[in-house]
């Protein structure tokens, strides 16, 4: 079973409301084994939705339509479903009655043009709205069907479950699931990763199941993601494990952690397994890598804290920094020890940098330095050339070091 997703509205195409539906339907449809094909936007055109949804059913065997549902003169998704039916639309009385009591039922009057609502394609089944006003469709063109749901979420998540989904496996005729895994890496590139899977790959393209992607991430590091279709979740998982067994044989420790995982929740559960404690020293980051560690529940009993050191008098008078130049290795490590004994904690990790607009003493924007002083008097440090660009060098400043760290301990 094939079934793609057609988002209605000329709002989503202006940007004044994200797709939220699109995605969520995604994953849905992914959980319950059925392919996705095509995730399509589409304006408030009545020409433009009857060419999208033709093309769309061309080649998948379902589609679902978001929004365009309401009573305004500008939601005519039922139009355009009942001329791809070649049908007419016709008034359900079962429909317009519901509506009705509603707005009785609220101590308000019915605007008339509620009543578009209850206009449907005929040979439609009807999915009784029960969060709103509008009513979802069923909507069959030969062996294939159209569903419609309104766009306001909470109503199309519940239609979705209720009647859509039963409605789709029921038309599959086999069960099957597809289960995803998502693999997060940190310290080389989308094409590095590549070259370093291109076995992996080869093999996978001859079995033809799972399948791997990349997701090129940010600051956020590259995704690998694994995903299988098997007749049962155990089976999807067992075949999930065996290749990601594979993909951590060719790149090691870049994979650092899983799934919903970051770098700053890997980090802090690697100090709390070993029942270490954290203080942190941050120059060029101005406090976001603190604000990202603390924005992990729990880190509390892990992260120490952190000194802003910002101003270079701040480095020498509370951390004990050495006056001279205080974007270099030795002036990090002498941060991570200066924290370290200020905030008492078993690690101290610092950074020093020059994030732009202009070079600093010599010192290129993009320069990273990092400092890490261990519980056991090791002080290491290391230098990172980073990207241009203030906030993107701030953000792969924090990733960097807290990956320094992760690697060290």
């Amino acid at each position: 079973m094939r079934c793609s997703v057609v988002a209605v509205g000329t709002e989503l195409l202006l940007g004044q409301i994200v797709d939220t539906n699109s995605s969520w339907l995604g994953e849905q449809l992914a959980s319950a084994g059925i392919d996705s094909l095509f995730q399509v936007k589409v304006g408030d055109n009545l020409g433009r939705i009857v060419a999208t949804l033709r093309s769309t059913l061309e080649q998948a065997d379902a589609i679902i339509i978001c929004g365009g549902l309401g009573p305004t003169h500008d939601d005519i998704t039922r139009e355009a479903i009942a001329e791809i039916m070649g049908v007419e639309l016709e008034m359900n009385d079962e429909v317009a009655l519901v509506i009705d009591q509603l707005f009785t039922s609220r101590g308000r009057r019915m605007p008339q043009n509620n009543l578009r609502q209850a206009m449907v394609p005929k040979g439609a089944k009807i999915i009784e709205q029960r969060r709103g006003t509008a009513p979802g469709l069923i909507c069959p063109v030969g062996e294939k069907v159209m569903y419609a749901v309104p766009g306001v979420p909470f109503e199309l998540y519940e239609m979705f479950e209720r009647a859509i989904l039963p409605d789709l496996l029921a038309r599959s005729g086999e069960a099957s699931v597809i289960k995803s895994r998502v693999l997060r890496t940190w310290g080389d590139s989308e094409s590095g990763l590549n070259e370093r899977l291109v076995g992996v790959i080869n093999e996978l393209e001859k079995v033809g199941n799972p399948t791997l992607a990349f997701l090129a991430s940010g600051w956020e590091g590259i995704k690998v993601r694994l995903t299988a279709k098997a007749n049962t979740e155990s089976q999807a998982i067992e075949l999930l494990d065996i290749w990601d067994a594979k993909v951590r044989e060719q790149v090691e420790d870049l994979v650092f952690g899983v799934d919903g995982q970051n770098m700053e929740s890997v980090v802090l559960q690697n100090l709390r397994e070993r029942k270490l404690t954290l203080g942190i020293a941050e120059s060029v980051t101005g406090g976001l890598m603190a604000g990202r560690l603390t924005a992990i529940a729990g880190a509390s009993d892990v992260f120490r804290g952190a000194i802003v050191s910002y101003d270079s008098e701040v480095k020498f008078e509370l951390l004990s920094v050495s006056r001279g130049p205080v974007v270099s290795e030795s002036a990090a490590k002498e941060m991570a020890v200066g924290v370290r004994k200020t905030l008492g904690s078993d690690i101290g990790l610092a950074v020093t940098g020059v994030a732009g607009p202009t070079e600093q003493d010599g010192v290129k924007v993009g320069t990273l330095c990092v400092g890490l002083a261990m519980p056991n008097g090791d002080v290491r440090s290391t230098t990172f050339s980073l990207p241009y660009g203030r906030e993107q060098m701030r953000q792969f400043s924090v990733i960097s070091a807290l990956n320094f760290l992760r690697q060290s301990l």
